[in-house]
């Protein structure tokens, strides 16, 4: 198998550092649901990229990845609490 590029986490970072939010004066910029779902996206294929791109597990792919970027960007879960 070959080895992946970036580990989804790497991506998850690297995306979140392009677009600002680690700088401070990020902090009252948040993102579009589009830029989010755009993060999730890209983490989800680098998951999948990771175990050479093996059927069924692209849900497990998915939620993973909307768990860690959500996590990164600290952003709310439906119920209200922050994940």
């Amino acid at each position: 198998m070959k080895k992946p590029s970036r580990t989804a986490a790497e991506v998850t970072r690297a995306i979140t550092d392009e677009v600002g939010l680690t700088k401070p004066e990020s902090a009252n910029r948040p993102l579009s649901a589009e830029q989010i779902f755009a993060l999730i996206q890209e983490a989800a294929y680098y998951k999948a990229e990771a175990r050479g791109f093996s059927p069924g597990y692209e849900e497990r792919d998915w939620l993973e990845a909307e768990a860690e970027v959500k996590a990164r960007l600290g952003v709310e879960r439906p119920g209200g609490s922050p994940r």
